[in-house]
């Protein structure tokens, strides 16, 4: 059962008080009320509960209905009955969600004696009574013709009509944009690239060679990735049919896998492949026992195309079990496996795979040209062309895609039938089963029933829509597709709600008085004078978020703002593109004790947050995140990022705020949990020392740098600070530091003293002691003497110059000092030189490139440069 047929069932027990309170409402009725109306009363609410307890059954199995109806949605009776039959799901849904909400409307509002029964009456016995009923027929109807289509039986595995299966002979001569691909996988394959004639043997040279001959004890896999359509099969089909291929492996197998992963089917076919004849036997034990036979001793390439995530079922036993007899191959054997699965991809690879990806355009014109035209010459019609020119952006560089809609032009080369093409949307077009959209819909068809439900949400925002991943992970959260795990309580995350996304004017009247829940409130590009009548009366609300908002004045958008004071509950705040000077007077403490993180950005006219200006009751002791972007006039966050008012900061991000000087890093030791600061395009921030023993990523990107950092926790630093000419490392105190990173463009001098160490509150520390990765990209640096040594970098392990236009030299002779240096690459430093007769110890890996008096050395740690 999905996540949200389990919130839609579950819910429905709730409403067992609410039918408790309605027959305990009709016993206490007054005496207007005749025995006999109370007893119908009675009648008409009991029925209305077996009926609402029927749907709650039912439901399980319409999701499960649905499910299995979308396997067979290529037939066209499933294709007619299925929207069908989701409408009333959905009926059934909103009914059960509305009879919760009356429980928790009578839990708040109303007993026996007051409106709150009237409305009941009216409304939900007289109304829904026979509205339930009729949805109940219409699910048992529906669902008695899907049973009558042989729908309740089917197994879910994909129809031959919508995946035919594939051989190793390839339908297309030439093969598009894919010879770097190929090369690709042939050096993957380790085939040789001067092939060598086989020669026949006879038996008696063969047993002879079978003691030398090196086996492995398991295959090796590469897996060929990309999407749908993508070209994954025909590029595998290229590969066995090559010749140093063919001349490579003794035996190429061509496996159709799909997604049937049946050890004893496939060990059969192998064996088919292998003896060219179908095997009798049934047994698993005597068909592994046979196949390990066949292939002994002989080098193979065993092709597994199209397999998907049931070939990792009983949590990759089932993979393991069909790789049991390839244990006695010879070495130089190999699986090749296509998928579009990333589970698949990394659960049976054992080295890097081969993504797949669209073809580039001027090849993808080629072959479009191809498919609508019958040919790649320029001698076609102008205008179609130019037509053609117009859909390909469309496609996306797919060849299923070109293959479908070329099929479709080349039906009618007339213009108008062209421009019909380019004016529908690809959805739109009708489509054989092997097309592009029925090849995409299969990735679909595989998800579980509830990321179904997910995915197709998505289809309620308009086209090109740019997702925020955790902003529909929320809204998905809030519909009740999909349910809060670990042990956070699920009333915290979601409860019975409406969500509403408006992008309209005309939609912020459709929100009801008496909304449930509003989760997300989403305003784009509105323009309004005032926010709709009882919208201070959504006091479920847990998110509001601001976007776009276009208000007629500057003090509108102020006033605006300012009558927005949301409930106690509200965990996340997010204000864009607001004008007012200061925060509305409900942005204190006490008024937002659950607020978890608070997001400005754009909001041009925002020159503090000062909480100064009305006296603060109490800190915001649940915020963790603040981000700012883009407030260009913020010049001060003195006032806000004090550890009284935010205690338990994890992470802060500050952007593009030119105007910033001030912010009081000098304090920042007293957040306790602050683990994450990150500063991008702050050039005035003016502060001098950055004090944090929680800290442990730290990026500075076109910003100041700090003359002095005391940052005990801290891992990672990434110090892209352009205007920087000169780095003081004995400054710096970070002895737990893994990770640092200086691209700074104007640097010409870094290290410091001799002393080499400097105070700190525990005694003398080394700055960089726990160092293991350097990288330097600073254009006008000359050397790097200063840093590269014993002392500064004890524990290094991986040093990378890049970039590095007028380096000079490098301290070679101190590398040997560096007892735990693995690695070392040198890129793009046109003026670094390296001393003759200077070899590094043979276990540093070198990798020199575009370095061109280096490459002139002919031997650097006794490899060629």
């Amino acid at each position: 059962m999905s996540p949200s047929a389990i919130g839609i069932v579950g819910a429905i027990n709730e409403c067992v008080t609410l039918f408790q309170w309605a027959k305990s409402a009709i016993s206490s009725l007054h005496s207007r009320w005749s025995g006999s109306q109370k007893q119908r009363l009675q009648d008409h609410v009991l029925q209305l509960e077996r009926g609402l307890q029927r749907m709650r059954d039912t439901l399980p199995a319409m999701y499960d209905l649905i499910n299995k109806a979308e396997w067979r949605s290529h037939e066209h009776c499933v294709a007619k009955l299925l929207p069908c039959l989701k409408d009333a799901v959905y009926e059934a849904e909103d009914l059960l969600d509305e009879f919760t909400w009356y429980e928790k409307k009578v839990q708040v509002e109303g007993n026996a004696s007051q409106s709150p029964f009237t409305d009941f009456f009216h409304i939900v016995i007289e109304g829904s009574f026979d509205e339930v009923n009729d949805v109940q027929s219409r699910l048992d109807h529906l669902s008695s013709m899907l049973d009558n289509l042989g729908l309740h039986g089917i197994a879910q595995r994909f129809d031959k009509l919508v995946r035919p299966e594939t051989t190793s002979l390839p339908n297309e001569t030439k093969i598009f944009g894919r010879a770097k691909e190929l090369k690709q996988v042939l050096g993957l394959l380790g085939v040789p690239t001067c092939p060598k004639r086989k020669r026949t043997t006879s038996s008696i040279d063969a047993s002879t060679r079978t003691s030398t001959k090196s086996r492995i004890s398991s295959l090796p896999v590469l897996v060929i990735a990309g999407i749908g359509g993508v070209g994954k099969t025909t590029l595998a089909q290229h590969v066995c049919n090559h010749p140093r291929v063919r001349s490579h492996f003794d035996l190429i197998i061509w496996i159709c896998v799909s997604d049937d992963f049946d050890v004893k089917r496939l060990t059969k076919e192998v064996i088919q492949s292998c003896t060219k004849k179908e095997g009798a036997n049934d047994n698993l034990n005597s068909l592994q026992h046979a196949l390990s036979n066949h292939v002994n001793n002989k080098r193979l390439l065993i092709v597994l195309d199209d397999m998907w995530d049931d070939s990792l079922k009983e949590n990759g036993q089932c993979w393991k079990r069909f790789c049991a007899p390839f244990r006695n191959v010879q070495e130089g054997s190999m699986i090749l496996v296509t998928t579009r699965c990333p589970n698949v991809t990394e659960g049976v690879r054992t080295m890097e795979h081969v993504i797949v990806e669209g073809l580039k355009d001027g090849v993808f014109w080629n072959f479009f040209k191809l498919c609508a035209f019958g040919s790649e010459s320029s001698d076609n019609d102008p205008e179609l062309e130019r037509i053609g020119q117009r859909i390909l952006p469309k496609l996306k560089g797919s060849p299923l895609a070109a293959k479908t809609l070329g099929r479709m032009l080349k039906m009618d080369l007339q213009a108008s039938h062209w421009n019909s093409i380019v004016e529908s949307e690809l959805w739109e077009l009708k489509q054989k089963e092997t097309d592009i959209l029925p090849a995409l819909r299969l990735s679909y068809m595989y998800l579980p029933f509830y990321l179904k439900q997910c995915f197709a949400f998505c289809a309620v925002y308009p086209k090109d829509y740019k997702f925020e991943k955790a902003c529909l992970a929320e809204i998905w959260v809030a519909e009740g597709f999909v349910e809060p795990q670990g042990g956070v309580p699920i009333q915290d995350i979601f409860s019975e709600h409406d969500c509403f996304i408006l992008q309209n004017k005309s939609d912020f009247d459709k929100v009801p008085q008496n909304v449930r829940h509003l989760y997300i409130l989403y305003a784009k590009k509105c323009k309004l004078q005032s926010l709709p009548a009882g919208f201070d009366k959504l006091t479920s609300l847990q998110k509001f978020e601001l976007n776009g908002l276009t208000i007629d004045s500057a003090n509108n958008d102020i006033e605006v703002l300012e009558d927005l004071q949301p409930p106690t509950s509200l965990k996340h705040l997010y204000v864009r593109k607001y004008v007012g000077v200061s925060l509305p007077s409900w942005f204190q403490p006490q008024n937002l004790p659950s607020l978890q993180s608070l997001d400005f950005k754009g909001c041009v006219g925002l020159k503090s947050i000062n909480l100064n200006e009305i006296p603060a009751i109490g800190t915001f002791l649940s915020l963790t995140k603040l981000c700012i972007d883009g407030c260009k006039n913020l010049s001060s966050l003195e006032d806000f990022l004090q550890p009284s008012y935010v205690p338990g900061i994890k992470k802060i991000e500050i952007k593009d705020c030119k105007m910033l000087a001030s912010v009081p890093t000098d304090i920042f030791g007293g957040f306790h949990f602050l683990e994450e600061l990150c500063i991008v395009n702050c050039p005035n921030i003016c502060q001098q020392r950055l004090v944090s023993p929680s800290l442990k990523e730290l990026s500075l990107c076109r910003s100041s740098l700090f003359c002095n950092i005391d940052c005990c926790s801290l891992t990672s630093f990434h110090c892209q600070c352009e205007f920087a000419t000169s780095i003081q490392l004995q400054t710096w105190s970070l002895p737990a530091l893994k990770r640092l990173e200086i691209w700074c463009k104007s640097l010409t001098s870094i290290g410091g003293s001799l002393s080499l160490s400097i105070s700190t509150g525990t005694g003398n520390i080394r700055a960089l002691s726990s160092l293991t990765v350097l990288v330097m990209q600073c254009e006008k640096l000359s050397t790097l003497d200063g840093i590269l040594t014993q002392e500064y970098l004890p524990a290094i392990e991986t040093i990378y110059v890049n970039y590095c236009d007028e380096l000079l030299s490098l301290p070679v002779e101190r590398f040997v000092s560096f007892p735990y240096l693995k690695r070392l690459r040198i890129w793009n430093c046109p003026s670094l030189s390296w001393q003759r007769g200077l070899v590094l110890p043979s276990h540093i890996n070198v990798e020199i490139s575009r370095c061109p008096k280096l490459e002139e050395v002919d031997e650097i740690n006794g490899r060629t440069a």
